[in-house]
Order: C-alpha cells, then sequence, then structure tokens
C-alpha cells in the first residue's frame, strides 16, 4: 500500500510537471485579423472581422528602434519596420497570442497562411531573436535563424562590431 501510495504522488508530480510544459507551449489564443498599421519593425495595429482593435508585440524579436520625437532611430529602424510593411501590411493573418506584456500590447506570433512573419523577420537580419524571452517551440528556430543571418551579414549583422540591440538602445537612450 505504501509503494502504490509513493507511486501515485510521483505520477501526480509527473502529470502536474507535464500539465504545466504544456500549457506554458500552448497558445492563448489565435484570432484572425487584418494588420492596419506597422508602427516599427516589432509592433503593429490590427483589427479583427468583429471591429477589435488590436496592438500586437511580436513574440520573440527586437528590431532596431525607428525615431520618436527627439530620440533618433537606430541603424536600420527604418528598414526593419519597412519590411515588416512588404510583408502584412494590409493583410489578413492569424494572431497567435502568447502573451500580454506590461504595455497591455498582445505578444503574439503572427501567421501569413503557414509563414511565420516573426521568423521571417529574423531571417532576413531585419530583427533579432528575443533570446531572454523566448519559449519552445520557438526557441530554436529562431535562434538558428539569427545565427544564419548573422553568418550571411544580412540586414542589422552588416553592422558587425557595431551593431547595438535594441534593449541596449533604449536603456541608453532612456525609454
Amino acid at each position: 500500500m505504501i509503494h502504490l501510495r509513493k507511486a501515485l504522488q510521483i505520477l501526480l508530480v509527473v502529470l502536474v510537471v507535464l500539465y504545466a510544459a504544456a500549457a506554458h507551449a500552448a497558445p492563448i489564443r489565435s484570432v484572425t485579423a487584418t494588420i492596419t498599421r506597422i508602427t516599427d519593425g516589432d509592433t503593429v495595429q490590427a483589427i479583427t472581422p468583429e471591429g477589435t482593435k488590436l496592438k500586437v508585440r511580436l513574440y520573440g524579436i527586437d528590431a532596431p528602434e525607428t525615431s520618436k520625437g527627439k530620440i533618433p532611430g537606430e541603424p536600420f529602424g527604418n528598414d526593419s519596420r519597412n519590411y515588416l510593411v512588404t510583408l502584412v501590411s494590409q493583410k489578413i493573418v492569424r494572431v497567435e497570442i502568447r502573451d500580454i506584456d506590461r504595455y497591455r500590447r498582445i505578444v503574439a506570433i503572427l501567421w501569413l497562411a503557414e509563414r511565420n512573419v516573426n521568423q521571417e523577420m529574423i531571417a532576413a537580419g531585419m530583427a533579432e531573436a528575443y533570446g531572454e524571452y523566448l519559449k519552445q517551440p520557438y526557441r530554436a528556430p529562431f535562434l538558428q535563424a539569427e545565427k544564419e543571418a548573422k553568418a550571411q551579414g544580412k540586414g542589422i549583422w552588416t553592422q558587425g562590431d557595431r551593431y547595438e540591440r535594441p534593449s541596449q538602445f533604449r536603456r541608453r537612450m532612456g525609454s
């Protein structure tokens, strides 16, 4: 009887761990929306068919900053934004909601048919993989896309040692 109780306790712990891992990997929800505005290389606005307006931060990427008021932008900030415009502006996408950030933006993967827009931004050298926040199942492919973009000297990676991470730029600029 004691062995059975111990086995059930272990089973319960394993099930809780598996459930937590599965829940973490699963999106909160997916919605269809039309991209109406691209703020920069990692933030868009969209509207659902029901008329709900969404402000979406692309999950797992960090794009160079564009100028905001008196704060200048980073090199490739406008290029990154413009690249995202060519990918999704006025297009219907699936918004795979992963989280809500501290600014109350939806944090999501954008899917254009079967294309992962977030990963395409990294692969084109228009954003870096935001490793500090990346979780499976996207961590490995996003980091691989960044490694390949760096090796090929695409976009932001043409700057070599002059490249400054967007997160460092924001801290330095106080934004």
